[in-house]
């Protein structure tokens, strides 16, 4: 059974009255995260879209390169587009209830805000109301400003951009302490580890992006010193 079997379901089970909080218990254990992890995707990123006013063929299109839809799997990803359109279920509700999932494990939630920040960058423009947006969803995941503020620089090139902030230590602290947190970065990015932690097989491409921005930042970093 594809995951977008399995995804379909579990919305259909929404779109007939089933609560939110039903759905997500089901899945709250490997591999059923993975289906969680991409709903919340959906139906967060389709409410981000509507933030700056417009959904645009970008947005849609940049879904798609984050999950890699194969030809045999689009009719059941276009149903479960159709799905996540009917259900009234706020974004709060969504980020609240994979808060609740996930507890005290930051890293998946990290993913899932990296899978937005693609989707929001789709059209080339970061609009202040997806800032607005993504920032409300961190904070309710329990992100702290330096968290969201790493990540937005990740993936917003006007973003006040500090390779420090990209790794997340302070702006000037030892090589050693960066020198730590960028292999700790490079583990916790590895495909593998994002699977095993829920990511699907289909999104691992966000490794690659996260990647080339820890480097980066390394390598600015160590150049520097």
């Amino acid at each position: 059974m594809s995951i977008w079997t399995r995804i379909s379901e579990a919305i259909a089970a929404l779109a007939k009255g089933e609560s939110l909080s039903a759905v997500f218990e089901r899945l709250r254990t490997p591999p059923e995260r993975s289906v969680a992890f991409t709903i919340a995707v959906i139906a967060l990123g389709a409410k981000m879209a509507k933030a700056d006013g417009q959904v645009t063929r970008d947005e849609v299109t940049a879904f798609r390169e984050v999950f890699h839809i194969s030809a045999q799997d689009e009719a059941q990803a276009a149903k479960v587009f159709n799905l996540a359109r009917q259900d009234v279920a706020g974004f709060e509700d969504y980020a609240a209830r994979i808060k609740s999932m996930f507890g005290d494990e930051t890293e998946p939630m990290c993913d899932l805000m990296e899978g937005l920040f693609h989707i929001a960058m789709a059209d080339g423009e970061y609009h202040p109301n997806e800032d607005v947006f993504l920032s409300r969803v961190a904070e309710i995941f329990g992100f702290d400003p330096a968290r969201f503020k790493s990540i937005r620089a990740r993936f917003v090139p006007e973003a006040e951009r500090d390779p420090y902030d990209v790794l997340g230590v302070p702006h000037g602290a030892p090589m050693e302490e960066v020198r730590k947190a960028w292999r700790q970065a490079v583990r916790d990015s590895h495909p593998d580890q994002m699977i095993a932690r829920g990511l699907p097989e289909e999104a691992v491409k966000l490794a690659e992006k996260r990647m080339i921005a820890i480097n980066r930042a390394w390598e600015e970093i160590n150049q520097a010193a």
